[in-house]
């Protein structure tokens, strides 16, 4: 009866890996509506509406910083998984606030720009091609947004009950997360930014 038992739990998926696909679900609606929104700036970035364009209002100085920010964050993260694996909390914390702090940076750069943008008149309304471009960047910060507020929320839980198979799945779902924002942001970086200049 106790074989029957366990053969019928068997059958059961694991609860952790039920949450980990369902993760990866979510991240393919993100995966389809980031390629409408590059499909949509394609189509819509020569359409300036005889306003400016990449070339006039790109200051490429700002996004090689947060290109190179952005980045470095994914390595942090990288480095709070391998803490995590030698069940090291602290430094697993740490490396995880190291990676908050550059994400925030990242957004700070990034909301410089747009202020930046909009002062020069190049508001949301202004052209198609602007109303794709602050959607398409936009939604991609939203998204760092998030990603910081979720990590700061799986700190919180680490410090709380330390390192334990919830807590391991939730890190490795936020830093696949951030790895997947990092490879939007170089699609962004090489479409909007240095084609949109060259």
């Amino acid at each position: 009866m106790a074989n029957v038992n366990a053969g019928h739990h068997d059958h059961h998926p694991d609860q952790e890996e039920l949450r980990t696909f369902a993760f990866w679900i979510y991240l393919m609606t993100d995966v389809i509506l980031f390629a409408t929104l590059f499909a949509t700036y394609i189509v819509l970035q020569g359409s300036t509406d005889g306003g400016p364009g990449p070339k006039d209002l790109f200051q490429m100085n700002g996004i090689y910083a947060s290109t190179f920010i952005l980045l470095t964050s994914s390595f942090t993260s990288g480095l709070a998984i391998l803490a995590m694996n030698k069940g090291n909390r602290l430094a697993l914390m740490n490396w995880l606030a190291v990676t908050i702090f550059l994400g925030a940076s990242f957004l700070f750069l990034e909301i410089n720009e747009f202020m930046h943008l909009v002062s020069e008149g190049a508001t949301i309304s202004t052209s198609a091609f602007l109303t794709a471009f602050y959607t398409l960047v936009g939604t991609h910060g939203l998204h760092v947004t998030l990603g910081i507020g979720w990590m700061i929320i799986v700190i919180m839980q680490i410090a709380k009950r330390g390192i334990t198979p919830v807590t391991k799945r939730k890190v490795n779902i936020i830093s696949l997360f951030w790895h997947f924002l990092d490879i939007v942001w170089i699609f962004v970086f090489t479409i909007v930014y240095v084609m949109g200049v060259n």
